[in-house]
């Protein structure tokens, strides 16, 4: 099979339709072999009614339904594990992302050999004070902190050879970073190509100004991931130990010189009586703290068995 195309959903019953026709003469254009497979995250209108419809129509739509919402991050991550396209598009169902960009998406990744390949919105009909300017700053920090050089990092419209999807993890949030996941399993041919960002026909988004102030916390997690995830006490264990030493050192001033006054017939002052004593027993005391963590982060690491494990209600041909 050519292409399998992911579409997480929530609450996007008046765009699917239109979607899936547009996808289909795209694809059928082209000569492509596919799928469409809709992850429907929980919608309360009537979005499913309209994918079982739909495959009832078309042999090439599929579909999941998750009993309640999850959020983004897990509708991908269950897409990825159905999807058997030798590459993988995604894209958001609000007809934003234009369907016509597939078959560019599908040429970079087949023919100039790229692992994963982003969309970037230049031009977007987006309120620019509430998302365009906060979307900027973030994607600036993101190829700071990730080394990945791209525009827009939170761009639905993405393009994956079928490796990619199946070796990397996406879960909590993590949708944003994407690419920096499969940087850091080791596929470095990202691209970007510009696309065509759409004004919304319907409905509104789902995304709150939270989404920002997330995703600064989610970069940092995985950075922390990235570089201590497998080794938990590089991190924890050095800064412990420098600690731990530093405290130590403090605590053998202090005694040198309580010795030191004893020895020379002077009075000696109580060591307790110099706040040094006391910020050198907690130095102490955190450097042990951080080492000891470090030991169970290594003990609990990747260890995690159920954290992508969602109930799904209902299922279309899969």
């Amino acid at each position: 099979m050519d292409i399998s195309v992911v579409i997480p959903l929530y609450n996007e019953e008046e765009s699917l339709q239109e979607l899936f026709l547009w996808i289909k003469k795209v694809a059928d254009a082209n000569q492509f072999t596919y799928e469409v497979l809709f992850i429907d995250d929980g919608s309360t209108d009537g979005s499913w009614k309209v994918i079982d419809a739909l495959s009832k129509e078309h042999s090439e739509v599929k579909g999941i339904k998750f009993r309640r919402n999850y959020g983004k991050s897990p509708a991908l991550y269950c897409g990825f594990e159905a999807a058997q396209g030798d590459v993988v598009i995604t894209m958001d169902a609000d007809l934003q992302d234009s369907p016509d960009e597939i078959p560019a998406l599908y040429k970079m990744i087949v023919e100039e050999k790229y692992d994963l390949v982003s969309g970037w919105k230049k031009k977007r009909f987006d309120p620019v004070f509430t998302k365009n300017l906060p979307s900027k700053l973030f994607n600036a920090t993101a190829r700071k902190v990730s080394g990945v050089k791209l525009h827009d990092f939170n761009c639905g419209l993405k393009a994956y050879r079928k490796e990619v999807v199946k070796n990397i993890e996406v879960y909590g949030e993590m949708h944003r970073y994407i690419p920096y996941l499969a940087k850091s399993a080791g596929f470095s041919k990202i691209g970007e190509m510009e696309v065509h960002h759409q004004a919304r026909k319907f409905g509104q988004s789902k995304f709150g100004f939270n989404r920002f102030v997330n995703g600064y916390l989610d970069l940092l997690t995985l950075w922390f991931l990235s570089k201590f995830g497998v080794k938990p006490m590089h991190f924890f264990g050095v800064w412990g130990s420098i600690m731990f030493i530093l405290g130590f050192i403090a605590v053998l001033v202090v005694g040198g010189i309580k010795l030191y006054a004893i020895c020379n017939g002077m009075r000696a002052p109580l060591v307790t009586d110099t706040p040094y004593f006391y910020l050198a027993i907690l130095a102490m005391i955190l450097g042990t703290q951080f080492f000891i963590t470090g030991f169970l982060g290594e003990l609990m690491s990747r260890s995690s068995q159920e954290r992508n494990k969602y109930q799904i209600e209902k299922q279309i041909r899969l």
